[in-house]
Formats: structure tokens, sequence, C-alpha cells
């Protein structure tokens, strides 16, 4: 996922959005010229379902870049999809963001949460357990309802996404977010987490998207991607299981 200019996200968004919908989110975050946009918005993504269930957690994208130093298939771009993001935290755990913001610093061994002492993999289990999120996609170049191996670069992990009509996944998204879940939305070029749904003025229907480029742009770290413009560019979701299945 590469840090340019986020086609879909509305550069000249209408004057004035109203909120449907608004998810409790952390702090929008900088990736800086980093390519570790999946990293944020998967990262993003746990931390909105943790705020859910009234459990606060802010997770540091830092370490992910730093683990990915031990990856030997790691591209050297630094890209990858949300799926990747959870394969590295179950195998090499998470750590608190204020516990490392700089990939100068050293990964820290241990992480120290009301009062216990965990390692990164014991937090990571806490965080997103085995299995607890789905990845998504849409394509009618395989049949639907099996899985696929996304056949691109940022995918060097093969993960598989399971491919669904678009108006399906469309609605899951909708229904996922309705409900307060974390949701991570990529399209071939960039990710974000979803924290919310929106209409402009003339009715037409947006999700709030959480970026990471700070928030010195418009609308304070948000950008606002049209239900069309989803059906056009997505390339992988993924949220929680247990609302997909719902």
């Amino acid at each position: 996922m590469t840090f340019a200019l986020c086609i879909g996200c509305s550069q000249k968004p209408p004057k004035h959005f109203t909120h449907e919908v608004l998810n409790p989110m952390t702090p929008v975050k900088n990736q800086g010229k980093s390519q570790l946009c999946w990293a944020y918005a998967m990262l993003a993504a746990i931390e909105t379902e943790h705020l859910r269930w009234g459990d606060s957690v802010n997770l540091s994208p830092v370490y992910i870049e730093k683990m990915l130093e031990q990856e030997p298939d790691a591209p050297e771009s630094k890209r990858g999809m949300g799926a990747t993001l959870i394969d590295l935290i179950q195998k090499y755990g998470i750590v608190g963001y204020d516990a490392m913001r700089s990939a100068e610093t050293p990964a820290p061994r241990f992480v120290f949460m009301l009062g216990a002492e965990y390692t990164p993999q014991e937090f990571a289990r806490s965080v997103c357990a085995p299995g607890e999120y789905v990845a998504l996609t849409s394509t009618d170049d395989a049949p639907y309802y099996n899985e696929v191996d996304i056949d691109l670069p940022d995918n060097w992990r093969h993960n598989r996404f399971l491919n669904i009509p678009m108006d399906t996944l469309l609605r899951k998204t909708i229904h996922a977010v309705r409900r307060h879940h974390g949701v991570c939305w990529e399209s071939e070029s960039h990710a974000m987490a979803i924290v919310g749904i929106a209409h402009d003025d003339d009715g037409e229907k947006y999700f709030v998207m959480k970026n990471s480029w700070g928030t010195d742009r418009p609308h304070r770290g948000l950008d606002y991607l049209s239900f069309k413009k989803f059906r056009k560019l997505t390339l992988a979701v993924e949220m929680p299981k247990e609302i997909f299945l719902r």
C-alpha cells in the first residue's frame, strides 16, 4: 500500500457531511513516508473493535515495521495487507503505541498492562485471537464463496480471501459498521479503517474512513469514500468473523 494520492477518497468533499454512525476510535496516527498504511489501518480497526467492548488499546505500527526485518519474504517496500498484519501479530505479538513510536527504538520484550507483565505474543492473543477476523474480497474471476489468493505483490504471504459478490460485501460492511465493529478497507493503492457512515447534502452515502496521514488535512484525519467508489475500488475488507456470520 503506497503513501500516495488516495484515489477514491474525496479530495474536494461536499461542504457538509451528516454522520449517521461515527464509531469510537483512537487518535489519528501519521504513517509519514512509509508504505505501512495496511498496518495502520488494520490496527486501527482492531482498536475500534476493542473500544466497542469498552476496552481501550492503542497499538504500535512501528513494532510491525520492525518485525518485518525478520521476514525473509517481506518486500523492501514493506507493503502488505490487513491479513498480513494479522499473521504478523500472531507470530511476533504486538506492543502499545507509547512503548514503540520509532523504528530506531529496540522492540520491547514485555508489555506492562494494568500491573501485569506479558510477552508481546501473550498481549497479541488478548488483542486479536486466532481466527477472529475474516478476510474478504469480490472478483468475478473466481467462483463466489470460495477462498482465493489475491495475486498481487502486497499479498506476499499468500493469504486466502473469501470471495463474495460485491452487493454482499457492501451490505456486510454496512452491517458491521452500523453495529460499531472495527473494519479494515483496502484498495490496490491504500488502506484505511472504516469508522462510520455519512451522507452528503444530496443524500449520497459514504463510509467515514480513518486515514493514517495525520490531522492536518481536511476533516482532521478522516476521509469520505462513497458507496459507489467502494464498489469500484475495493480490493479487500477485513472484519470480525462474528459480525460477518450474522
